[in-house]
């Protein structure tokens, strides 16, 4: 019934505004005036709210898991396009990354190298027989030619010291020194360090922008990772990627000392990229990016930047650096080594030990040789610390310093010892 009636309501509603309008139209059409048909636009929106009123009783017979809710609804807007993107920064477009590039990237240099290499000639074209044989084409006096070299570096004093790796200036017979504001300077290399591969250079400038140097200790895998220098040539490139792992040994990468705990990075790293800093999210130093393992994808590795702080003070005072020396080979022990080595004839080493660093051999005159250890001895401890791998115990050694004393444990046979070694300075001719 309520339907019905509300039929007729809505006839009887049309049927009086159209009298209305055909009255209206009567008058103009006398009076000479064109119809007024703009009146008709409150008059039909009175209709319809009249009509809404109407649909809102109806809807109490509705069940409440039938009604429409309203209350929620949002009014209906177009959606972005490409065209209309308001020319403003968002906050995708500004991360930490691009703040971090903003306070650092003044602070970071291209190095440019170049060296003469001469070639000399073979002995054996001296021969007058190949002389005669080749004629003209044979060399007369060795030939020259110069070798480019590229790299990257930071700021670590405003004084003009830039911290780099020591490959890329290696042997250098120019530094040239760019900044990212377009000024180029020759450098001067203060001192390297081949076993660190760590170099300083200065350049004749004052004033100069300078990095924030984090504590490398703190660094944990997992955390934001950011690269910026010059590969390929390519100045001001930024990469970004996360720590993969910290405390890589550098056999890692096929080197022959393993003084330095590598960090890990997936941050894209490629040839030019060497010197440059390896930063943390908030734009503080952690590592200095310097090598990769050929044909790998995301393993780069990074000096921690508190061992290369270490030897560039050295580098800046002295111009060199001592590296402390045991004087010692040794390898891991495990089951297969111990087994094997109990198992030799004529011989009264017979290892007791599970665990711990075998030495192989000691180099006569050294400070272990001094101290007493023998071949065979395991090393359990060292300062306390226990030790199982070579690359342990030559970090401890490297970090307590030419002259100081270290206290080791060792098991000898059946016996425990304890034994004080003082450390001596690595030869030169071993470096």
């Amino acid at each position: 019934m309520k339907k019905i009636h509300l039929k007729n309501n809505q006839k009887l509603i049309k049927l009086k505004i159209g009298a209305l309008v055909s009255k209206i139209n009567m008058v103009d059409k006398f009076s000479g005036k064109k119809p007024i048909t703009h009146l008709l636009l409150p008059l039909i929106g009175v209709g319809m709210a009249f009509l809404s009123g109407c649909s809102t009783d109806l809807s109490r017979n509705v069940r409440p898991s039938q009604k429409t809710n309203t209350a929620n609804a949002q009014p209906v807007q177009e959606s972005a396009t490409p065209n209309n993107r308001p020319l403003v920064p968002t906050p995708e477009d500004t991360n930490f990354v691009v703040a971090v590039v903003n306070k650092v990237e003044p602070a970071v240099v291209q190095i440019n190298t170049s060296r003469t290499v001469r070639t000399q000639v073979p002995e054996i074209f001296n021969d007058p027989f190949y002389q005669r044989f080749f004629g003209q084409r044979v060399p007369a006096q060795p030939q020259e030619r110069v070798v480019s070299g590229l790299g990257s570096g930071f700021v670590i004093n405003s004084n003009g010291q830039i911290l780099t790796n020591a490959h890329v200036v290696n042997n250098a017979d120019t530094v040239t020194v760019s900044f990212s504001d377009g000024r180029t300077v020759q450098g001067k290399v203060l001192g390297q360090d081949r076993l660190t591969d760590i170099a300083v250079v200065q350049v004749p400038v004052n004033n100069l922008p300078t990095v924030e140097l984090a504590k490398s200790e703190q660094v944990q895998p997992g955390q934001w990772a950011i690269a910026i220098g010059n590969p390929l040539g390519l100045q001001e490139t930024v990469t970004v990627g996360v720590v993969s792992a910290t405390d890589r040994s550098i056999s890692d990468i096929s080197s022959s000392d393993s003084r330095v705990g590598y960090i890990q990075t997936d941050a894209a790293i490629n040839p030019g990229n060497s010197g440059g800093p390896l930063l943390n999210a908030r734009g503080q130093v952690i590592g200095i990016n310097t090598a990769i393992i050929q044909g790998a994808q995301g393993i780069g590795f990074a000096i921690p930047i508190n061992t290369a702080q270490r030897i560039a003070q050295q580098l800046i005072t002295q111009g060199k650096v001592e590296h402390p020396y045991l004087g010692i080979v040794m390898r891991p022990l495990t089951p297969e080594v111990k087994q094997r080595i109990n198992s030799l004839p004529n011989t009264n080493i017979r290892v007791q030990a599970d665990r711990g660093v075998l030495i192989v051999r000691l180099v006569p005159g050294s400070p272990a040789d001094k101290a007493g250890l023998r071949p065979g001895d395991v090393i359990q401890q060292i300062n306390n610390q226990p030790v199982t791998t070579a690359d342990t115990v030559l970090r401890i050694v490297e970090k307590s310093g030419v002259g100081s004393n270290v206290q080791m444990q060792l098991q000898r046979n059946d016996k425990t010892l304890q034994v004080t070694v003082q450390l001596g300075p690595l030869p030169a001719d071993t470096q």
